[in-house]
This record gives structure tokens, sequence and C-alpha cells, in this order.
């Protein structure tokens, strides 16, 4: 009964909807009470740079060993490749053209007022619903049965080694002199893009935030959980406890083989990396050294390996609590991440390495088998797939496709493409299609829906995407194909 009076006014937003979870609530059986637990480990700026991916050279034993146990989706791809118009996407189960959310400023909920998230609608049924860290970006944290807030934790702080706090402090106190404020005021103090420390875990918000998670998880006993862990990490800057740096050999760290922009790329493709400008050391314009380029490249990793024992602390809490044969645990990034390839870092853009995501599922019961598929999923996917796995009915608003199937066989037949979009210059967006034979993009002027340019990458001969074939004849009939897939998806989206 304490589930069913937080779901009731737990949500300025979801008032309208108190009458549905009420007869919902009333209706609960035995049965419901036995639904499956639900973890979602959600990872800012993971790539699928991962052992349980192929690459050998990662030290991720946490997640590799959970992607035995689960559904390994090889060809998972985001809608959208920034943080929250990517994470409103996936927990509405909506694209961001249906979302209105393409940018870091617009409010969902100004968008979107009667769209049921992903929380809200498992509240609705009976589940405690428990969020953390970095989840919407734009946190509701009324939407939840119980937000815990991990800001301004005892003992966290951003950076840890003593240098660069010293550092920080000295240009705090000048900027207070000279009476900076706001973005005059970030960008006078700012900190490294990577530090390595003597520090533990915990000292690091995705540490502590992991101690908060196992509390939870030790807690949880009274009704079926939703929980959502946000790590922040790898995002930026790439801090990490020395060790985890340690894993790592900086002299076998190299640039990535196509450290250029592709041939033929139409500018508008393009991306000047003004997120990691945004850090000391890091030149305003221009390329950043080789050197200071494998010491990101080493960042990230150490990074990586950070947040895989997090995981791992938390698949052994999941066994010392019971909780293993009855949680359905997913792990996914939100979008990709560029180390320099096509030189550029950072994401903002539709290329496969920006858009290509890591995604597992693990559902317990013997009706699903472990393994992994190259079939062509999409983030907002997960929506309706947790929704038929807990036996749930899945909203009208979702759009994409239930991935039951695939946990079942993942050798199934699946005939879905995969789409990814991103603004430019206000007026344009990019609209990207992945299909088996390579990735296609159509620039395309949002009034008056003219092209302004294309990009067609052949994934056989051309992996990395480091030509573009869009003019060359021999691919006319390719493209042509996959342009009517992009406007018969923009119709649906537009109903």
């Amino acid at each position: 009964m304490l589930v069913i009076l937080r779901f009731l006014i737990s949500s300025f937003f979801y008032q309208r909807l108190t009458i549905y979870g009420f007869c919902i609530c009333l209706s609960l059986s035995a049965s419901d009470i036995e639904r499956p637990n639900i973890l979602i480990l959600s990872i800012d700026d993971l790539r699928p740079e991962l052992g349980c991916y192929g690459a050998s050279h990662m030290v991720t034993p946490h997640i590799d060993a959970l992607a035995q146990s689960s559904t390994l989706f090889k060809s998972a791809y985001v809608q959208q490749a920034v943080c929250l118009p990517s994470r409103i996407s996936l927990f509405t189960g909506m694209r961001p053209d249906s979302t209105g959310v393409h940018d870091l400023i617009t409010k969902f909920r100004q968008t979107i007022p009667d769209a049921i998230t992903i929380p809200q609608h498992f509240g609705a049924h009976g589940y405690e619903t428990i969020g953390m860290g970095k989840v919407y970006h734009d946190e509701q944290k009324q939407e939840w049965s119980r937000w815990i807030d991990t800001h301004n934790l005892a003992g966290v702080n951003f950076y840890q080694a003593p240098a660069t706090i010293a550092r920080i402090e000295v240009l705090k106190n000048e900027a207070r002199v000279k009476g900076l404020k706001g973005k005059s005021l970030r960008q006078y103090v700012k900190g490294p893009a990577y530090e390595s420390a003597d520090a533990p875990d915990n000292a690091y918000l995705d540490g502590a935030m992991t101690d908060l998670a196992i509390k939870a998880l030790q807690q949880s006993r009274d009704a079926p959980f939703f929980m959502v862990v946000g790590f922040k990490k790898p995002h930026l800057p790439f801090v990490a406890p020395e060790k985890y740096w340690d894993l790592y050999d900086y002299e076998g760290i190299t640039l990535p083989d196509n450290y250029f922009s592709p041939t033929g790329a139409p500018s508008i493709a393009q991306m000047a990396w003004g997120e990691l400008r945004a850090y000391a050391g890091i030149p305003g314009e221009g390329p950043v050294s080789d050197a200071v380029g494998r010491k990101l490249i080493h960042g990230y990793y150490a990074s990586v390996s950070f947040i895989d024992a997090q995981v791992g602390r938390l698949m052994a809490t999941l066994d010392e609590v019971g909780l293993t044969e009855n949680t359905i645990v997913v792990l996914l990034g939100d979008h990709g991440w560029k180390l320099g390839e096509h030189a550029m870092w950072c994401k903002h853009t539709n290329y496969e390495i920006d858009a290509h995501v890591p995604f597992l599922i693990k559902a317990p019961g013997k009706e699903f088998q472990s393994g992994s598929t190259h079939a062509l999923v999409e983030l907002l996917d997960l929506y309706p797939t947790l929704c038929d796995l807990a036996k749930l009915p899945t909203p009208a608003q979702c759009e994409g496709s239930s991935l039951l199937s695939l946990l079942r066989d993942p050798s199934a037949e699946w005939n879905e493409l995969a789409y990814t979009q991103y603004p430019r210059w206000g007026r344009v967006m990019g609209y990207s299609v992945k299909a088996p034979s390579g990735r296609y993009t159509e620039w395309l002027k949002r009034d008056s829906g003219k092209v302004v340019d294309r990009e067609y990458y052949d994934h056989q001969l051309d992996p990395s995407e480091n030509l573009n074939r869009a003019d060359e004849a021999d691919y006319a009939s390719v493209i042509d194909s996959l342009s009517k897939a992009i406007a018969e998806e923009r119709k649906r989206w537009e109903k």
C-alpha cells in the first residue's frame, strides 16, 4: 500500500493519470508481486570498446562476465548522439522528433507533458522506482518513488589530485576578485581534461554512488523495484583512481588509424568538439598534440575500467542478497564517443562511432538465452521490451519494437533498420539510417525538406567510414532505397 500511495503523490506531471494508476494498483495480484526486479545501468559516453565487443586491450572483466549471461546486442544504436535527447528518447520510448528535444536546453515536460516515462509506468504498476546519478540529464526527481540525491556527497570532489585541487582554488579566488560570474567564471576556473590520483573509488562520484546503490539493493524487499543507476564516467573529465590508469600502458596507446576527416564528407557533418575545449590544457582551436591525444585515450580507458569495477560491485550485491534470479539487468551507453576518429573528439555527429552503443539485457528465466546478435536495434526498443518482460501493457506512445523474440533466440529473424538524427545550423536536420550494408545520412532543411547534403558509407568495404560514396553511381540504388526508408519513417514519427 505504501508503494501505491507513493505513486499517487509522486509526480505533479502524472496527476492527470492518477485514476489510471489507482485502478491498476487495485488490480495487483499475487503474480504481480512476483514480477521481476529491473536494474538499469546507464553509462555516460560509453562506446562499445569493451572486452565483450572484441576489444581485447580493454580491461572490463565485470561487464564481460555480465555479457556472458546476457543477450549482447552488437548492433545497437542511439536516436541522437548527445545526452539529453538520447535519454529522453530512451525513457519515453519516443524519437527525438516526437519528443521535441534535440538539445541540452529543452525541457521535455514542456514539449510532451502527457508522456509516460518508464519509471512512471512501472511505478503505476506497483514497482518501487529508484533513481540516482545521471538518468534523464534533465532530472525529473518527482517522477520517482525514491530519488537518491548524489550531489554534494561528503568527501567527494570532482578532482582528487592535491595539486589540481589547489590550482583550482587559486583560480576561484582570482575569479572572485575579478567579479566573474556565469560562463566567464566557468571558463576561468578550468580543470584538466584528465587526472590520475591515489584515491579510493568512493572519493569519486561514481564510486560513492555505487555505495548508495548497494544500500538500496540491500533494502529493497517489500515490492519489485525498478532502479536506474546513472554512472557519469567515462564522461569528461577523464578522472579515475590511478590503479585503473595502471591497467594500461601509455607507451602502447596510439591514435586511431583514421585520425583524419572522411574523404568527401560535407562540412555540415563535422563538429569542432567544443565540449573538450572547455578543459585546461586543450587548445581553443586546432588539433591537440599527439601526446595529449594519447593521454586522453588513456584517461578514457581508465575511466571505463573504473566503471567496470562499480558494475562488478553491484552484480556481487545482487548475488549476496539473493536477487540475481529475479532481476532483469540492462547495461547501456547513452551514445558513442570519438577518441580522435575522423580527427574529432566527443560525440555530436551522425557517424557510426557516435551512434553505435553497447547494449545488453540479462533476462532471468529458462525461456531466455544468453548469446549475441547483430540484429539492428535501437535504445528506444528498451521500453516495450521491459513491458513485455514484466507482463505490463506497452503505452501507445512507444515507437520502438520489443526485443523479446531476440532475448528468447538471439538468432531470430530481425529485419528492422536503425535511425539516428542530429541537428545542424538551426534549421537543418541530419537523418541517418543504419542498414546491414552501411550508413546513409540526409541533411534536410526542416522547413522545406530540401536535401542539403548526403553521405553514404559502405560498411562492407569501409567500416570506419573514411570515404563518402554518396555521389558514386554504383551506390545509387541502395541510396535511393535508404532515402525512401528515411522518408517513410519520418511520416510515421509525424503521426
